[in-house]
């Protein structure tokens, strides 16, 4: 079991080193094709949904508070932030600056629902807060990304609709239906008593599992996105890499100032900060391909997916260990 706790807890350094390589040799990951980054993801979001019960939403959803704050400044800290650092530092780069704002008014992540998982933090409050960002976001980031850009971007609505089902509502929730399970008594005679002690006993092994399985799981995705996109993102050189790493430092450091201040809970603050500093940035790099003729716009989006896991890590990393 410690071996477990630390792999689990070691994630920063396999996200960062396992990135890092397939930066460099992309090749190293072919045999993990692009068609397995959503089941891996559905994966991830079944391990989170083992760690949650029912009465959790009902508890976030009864204060409601951190929820809207949350969505709140998801939805202001990183556009304006990405507003102003591509108006001060990328004024000769629109399409750099473009990629900026797309992927600065993209939704949250669904890694972050991992990271905050393992930095200990609120899960029920993250889940809740991503899903309801990315139903947001089939409105909010065309119209953030229209005002802020000053050119129109569409979204496939219905596609990000099922997405965001098959990727994070319908794993959760028979996570949560299988944790229910875990935690139902059974008689000690009944036709079906054998079989549920079985079934239970293989979700104990999965609870067990989980956090292991999903830092196997988010590095890979996250290696797969870098080596996708490693020749961009080695041709943006370091001036791209460090504004992208200024706009997602000021998304956990704000997301987290800010919500404390507010609602003076540690759980809260640190969940807020996770889910505003990171961000979709497979959305952001999908809308570039989609609606920018120049390839440079998804130079940003492909950047971020690598800094906000980093920053992310590394919080969860200390966070977990602060208790």
């Amino acid at each position: 079991m410690k071996y477990l706790h630390f792999f689990s807890n070691s994630f920063p350094i396999w996200i960062v080193s396992f990135s890092i390589l397939c930066l460099f040799s992309p090749g190293m990951i072919d045999w993990y094709p692009n068609s397995w980054i959503s089941p891996s993801l559905g994966g991830i979001m079944l391990s989170m949904g083992l760690a949650l019960r029912f009465s959790d939403f009902k508890r976030v959803l009864q204060i409601p508070l951190p929820v809207f704050l949350g969505i709140f400044l998801q939805f202001t800290i990183m556009p304006v932030s990405g507003f102003l650092l591509s108006t001060g530092f990328l004024k000769d780069q629109p399409f750099l600056a473009a990629g900026l704002i797309l992927v600065a008014s993209c939704p949250g992540g669904t890694a972050s629902n991992l990271l905050t998982y393992l930095a200990r933090a609120d899960l029920a409050l993250s889940v809740t807060m991503t899903v309801l960002s990315t139903f947001l976001s089939i409105f909010l980031t065309p119209f953030l990304s229209s005002l802020l850009i000053g050119d129109r971007v569409e979204v496939n609505f219905m596609g990000l609709l099922l997405s965001t089902l098959e990727v994070v509502l319908l794993p959760v929730l028979l996570g949560i239906l299988l944790s229910q399970l875990e935690k139902t008594s059974v008689k000690s005679k009944g036709f079906f008593s054998s079989p549920l002690r079985i079934i239970q006993k293989w979700i104990q092994i999965l609870v067990i599992l989980g956090p292991s399985i999903s830092v196997i799981l988010i590095t890979l995705i996250v290696a797969k996105v870098i080596a996708n996109s490693s020749v961009v993102i080695l041709d943006a050189g370091i001036y791209i890499s460090s504004i992208v790493f200024l706009l997602h430092a000021s998304g956990f450091f704000f997301g987290h100032f800010l919500s404390f201040q507010l609602t003076r809970n540690v759980q809260t603050s640190r969940t807020v900060s996770i889910e505003v500093g990171m961000q979709n940035s497979g959305l952001g790099v999908v809308l570039a391909n989609m609606n920018f003729a120049n390839p440079l716009v998804a130079v940003p989006p492909a950047i971020s997916s690598l800094m906000h896991s980093v920053l992310a890590s590394i919080l969860a990393f200390y966070w977990r260990k602060k208790g």
